[in-house]
């Protein structure tokens, strides 16, 4: 699609694990520790969009058992004009 993404790159005061500038996308990338830190999680996320970026999360067992899904997940929302 002709995206690039850059990875753990400042974004205010928050280093996403991966965003694409153009797309206005952000990949998060979530362990057990994120059980921990709803709130935090919740005020990134909400720094993020208001800075106009579309956040999507994904638990580290995902991305090793399903990557596949992980994929069609990241290209739908490349792929919704976000």
């Amino acid at each position: 699609m002709g995206v690039t993404f850059r990875r753990q790159h400042a974004v205010g005061n928050y280093i996403p694990d991966f965003y694409s500038p153009k797309a206005k996308l952000v990949i998060e990338l979530d362990g057990s520790q994120h059980l921990k830190q709803e709130k935090y999680d919740d005020e990134r996320t909400k720094y993020l969009e208001s800075q106009g970026y579309k956040v999507i999360r994904f638990w580290n067992n995902d991305v090793m058992n399903n990557i596949e899904g992980v994929i069609i997940a990241i290209n739908e929302a490349l792929g919704d004009g976000s």
